[in-house]
């Protein structure tokens, strides 16, 4: 897809990166689980970018799939921290410009932390848009971004 078929900010964002990827309508699903039986692939596909704080004014985002969750003691590991929390819906919208359900890596310029379970998978993530995904490979975004990959999930 090219950057003037692009409808959506992730899209577009991946197709100014050089990234291939394909926009998803989500029709009539409801949930992200819904969305992953409707298009035919498996929740581990569904991916969630997570907005993590580090400190003042400094966040990041993690990439894990819907079946799982982030593990906070791996996470404060593998960044080498002692302390992250999660903003609350509002500040993840000033920060991402994205609202909660739709947060991507595309189009931000943020530091990004992939589960390692990720890579080489085909993967859907947010597009910035309610009602359309980005489906694309998990190593495109890591090469894209530079992102660090680590066991971050449980």
């Amino acid at each position: 897809m090219n950057d003037s078929l692009a409808s959506t900010p992730g899209g577009r964002a991946a197709s100014s990166l050089g990234i291939p990827f394909t926009e998803i309508p989500l029709g009539d699903a409801t949930s992200a689980a819904d969305a992953a039986r409707v298009r035919g692939v498996t929740i581990t596909a569904v991916v969630k970018s997570l907005l993590v704080r580090r400190g003042e004014d400094d966040y990041l985002l993690v990439l894990v799939s819907l079946d799982r969750s982030i593990s906070w003691p791996k996470l404060r590991a593998a960044l080498g921290v002692s302390r992250l929390s999660m903003p609350n819906a509002e500040t993840a919208l000033a920060v991402t410009g994205y609202q909660r359900g739709t947060i991507s890596p595309l189009g931000l310029d943020l530091p990004v932390i992939v589960d390692e379970r990720l890579v080489g998978q085909s993967i859907t993530l947010g597009s910035g848009q309610p009602g359309t995904i980005i489906g694309l490979q998990a190593d495109d975004v890591i090469a894209a971004f530079g992102a660090v990959v680590a066991d971050v999930s449980e």
